[in-house]
């Protein structure tokens, strides 16, 4: 009796194992384009600087712009990409602001694409037909650009968009809850894109959306960094 529990036990954490792993991988594989598994060690990685918007809410829930953070997050985040080398890889190379001026179109092409594969990929609002349920996107021919301009094989992309709710939203929040009614304070999204710089495909794609983070902070930047680029696929 005893004999035929253990084995049923051990029947059924088999199963959960297989379903765990099974699991696992699947949420792996939708992060990857069919076919990609890695990069090669001998690959040139292109980093571009993030494009980057911090605001704060007003009581009304209008979005104000704030300069000064993003100029204070924006280097913060870059420090972050800075520390986390192992998992970049060493052949590196990287634009400046200044070297974006030409290809700021390329940087906005990717922030509405990113935006595509966030909603009807990542979040399965409207699935396309086209896409089978894969990671299936490109930026096309305009990537074209930076690999004449680096040399580089693959591009990382990352967006963010951080807001912060102000004293004035804070008390409103806790206004509205006394009367049993909820509003939103500040919340941080961002989308990172690993591209495939010789046909312009998205390769790697990873989304952050929730309602904390402070990337006016370094330790939290940091944080923040990580938590993009989990599962980034490693220069093997």
């Amino acid at each position: 009796m005893i004999a035929s529990s253990a084995r049923t036990a051990l029947r059924l954490l088999l199963v959960f194992s297989l379903g765990f792993g099974a699991l696992a991988h699947a949420q792996g594989s939708r992060n990857l384009a069919p076919g990609f598994t890695e990069r090669t060690a001998a690959s040139k990685l292109l980093i571009l600087p993030v494009d980057m918007e911090l605001y704060s809410i007003s009581a009304g829930g209008v979005q104000e712009p704030k300069a000064d953070w993003t100029e204070s997050a924006v280097k913060n985040f870059k420090t972050g990409l800075d520390g986390r080398k192992t998992l970049l890889g060493a052949n590196i190379v990287q634009l400046e602001e200044k070297d974006l001026d030409e290809l700021a179109e390329i940087n906005a092409l990717h922030g509405a694409v990113a935006q595509s594969v966030f909603l009807h990929h990542m979040l399965g609002v409207a699935k396309l037909p086209t896409k089978a349920g894969v990671l299936d996107w490109s930026m096309g021919d305009s990537v074209k650009l930076l690999k004449d301009k680096t040399g580089a094989d693959y591009a990382l992309f990352t967006w963010i968009r951080d807001s912060y709710a102000s004293s004035e939203r804070k008390a409103a929040i806790v206004v509205m809850a006394l009367l049993g009614v909820g509003i939103a304070g500040g919340a941080q999204v961002g989308y990172a894109s690993l591209v495939d710089l010789n046909n312009g495909r998205i390769v790697w794609f990873n989304d952050l959306r929730r309602a904390s983070g402070d990337l006016r902070e370094p330790e939290s930047a940091q944080e923040t960094v990580e938590t993009l680029l989990k599962g980034f696929p490693a220069a093997r």
